[in-house]
Parts: structure tokens; sequence; C-alpha cells
């Protein structure tokens, strides 16, 4: 009887053994060096619209009034769209630390195109829409520092920490390119050019948008491609 009682229990046992799992290992057990997945970064750059809390405000539109602002220069002083009425004038939507806009600037393309124009009369405004804390959003002495390191010299450098004007005129990428007429018309909204890599090497072989634009304007001739759809990386509201 008591041999058939054992041979009971090393049954059941061994049934209980096979149908429950091995139990997981403890967290201090696991395996410290086990590298982390990493995603791959994306070529095509996110392109979301800013929200816009006033429903009121209009979209800005090619052949429509540029919206007016008043943001402070570098050394504080406000710089108001409408100080330069009668000339023409680009809006330039930076941020040094988005690898596209680096592009441009280690490449000398966005400062030759600064002074090409600058020397034709256009005014050439760079506004800085980082929030603080952002990335992109530096104080107005380091701006004066990195704006001399890439020997960049537009007009003036704006700052809207606030992102008021980069939502009035629906900015939503570093860099994103605004031309205006010298009676406040925009003529242009959109990409630089048309190759969004982050390759410096496609400066040279992408079609520039801004630069059409300028060329066409100042020939009083019609601008071929008024709107385009601006890459890079998001502004960072």
């Amino acid at each position: 009887m008591k041999r058939i009682i054992m041979a009971i229990t090393v049954l059941l046992t061994v049934v209980f053994m096979t149908a429950c799992p091995e139990a997981p290992p403890a967290a201090d057990e696991l395996d410290a060096e086990e590298p982390a997945v990493v995603t791959p970064e994306i070529e095509q750059p996110a392109v979301e619209a800013p929200a816009v809390e006033d429903p009121a405000v209009e979209i800005p539109a090619v052949g429509h009034p540029a919206p007016d602002f008043t943001l402070p220069n570098l050394d504080g002083e406000e710089v108001s769209l409408s100080d330069f009425h009668g000339q023409f004038v680009v809006l330039e939507w930076i941020n040094y630390d988005c690898p596209f806009v680096v592009k441009h600037y280690s490449t000398g393309n966005m400062q030759r195109l600064q002074n090409k124009y600058m020397e034709k009369g256009v005014v050439w405004l760079g506004i800085c829409s980082s929030a603080p804390g952002k990335q992109g959003y530096f104080k107005p002495e380091q701006w004066k520092e990195l704006a001399a390191e890439r020997e960049s010299t537009p007009t003036a450098i704006l700052l809207d920490p606030e992102g008021d004007v980069g939502r009035a005129y629906r900015a939503r990428t570093t860099p994103e390119m605004f031309v205006i007429d010298p009676e406040g018309t925009l003529l242009y909204m959109g990409a630089i050019d048309d190759n969004p890599s982050r390759r410096p090497e496609d400066v040279e072989t992408a079609k520039n948008y801004v630069e059409a634009a300028l060329d066409a304007a100042l020939a009083g001739e019609e601008i071929e491609n008024a709107v385009t759809r601006p890459y890079g990386c998001s502004v960072k509201y």
C-alpha cells in the first residue's frame, strides 16, 4: 500500500512540474549589458502645423498681406515688419541646433543668400521661435557668439520665445522661408530648396526656391513656385 501511495505521489509531482512553466528570473538576474533597441532616424522630418489658440487668426496666404509683428533684436530693440515698408523682406525661421539648418550654414549657403540679396536692398530677418528650455533657444549674447562663428550677418535676428509670430505665420519647421514685397504682400512661403536631405553635398544640386523667388520678384516677374512644402526640424514652441 505504501508503495502505491509513493508511486502516485511521484506521478503527481512530475505532472505538476510539466504543466507549470518555469518562473521568470528575478530582476537582479537579468543581463544588465543587454543593449537597448534604437529606433533608426527617419529621413523625412515631421511638419505638423503648430496649434493656434485664436481661431480668428488668419492663415497667411500668398497674395495677401503678411502678418505684421514686433519682436526684440539681440540688443533688446524692438523691430517691426512695418518698419521695412517699401523694401523686400525675407523671413527665415532658424534653429542653429537643427541638422537641416546646420546643412545650409556649414556650407555657407544661407550666408550666401543673405549677402547676395541684402546687397540688392533686401531686408533679411532671422526669427527664432524656440521656447526657453527647448532646442534652439539661446540668450541674446549666445546668439551673437553663434552668429559670429557662422559669419552670419542678416539685417537682424529676432527672438520670439512665446511663439506668437511663429504661430501667426504657421511656421512649422526650421528652416522655413517667407518672402514679402515692398507693399507688405506675401510672395513666397515654404522650403529653402527642393532637397530635404541633411547631406551638405546636396546643397549644390538642389533647386533653391528662395533664390528663384527673389530673382523673379526683383525683376518684376511672376514667381513660378510661390508655395512649397517646408522641410526641417519642427519648430520648438
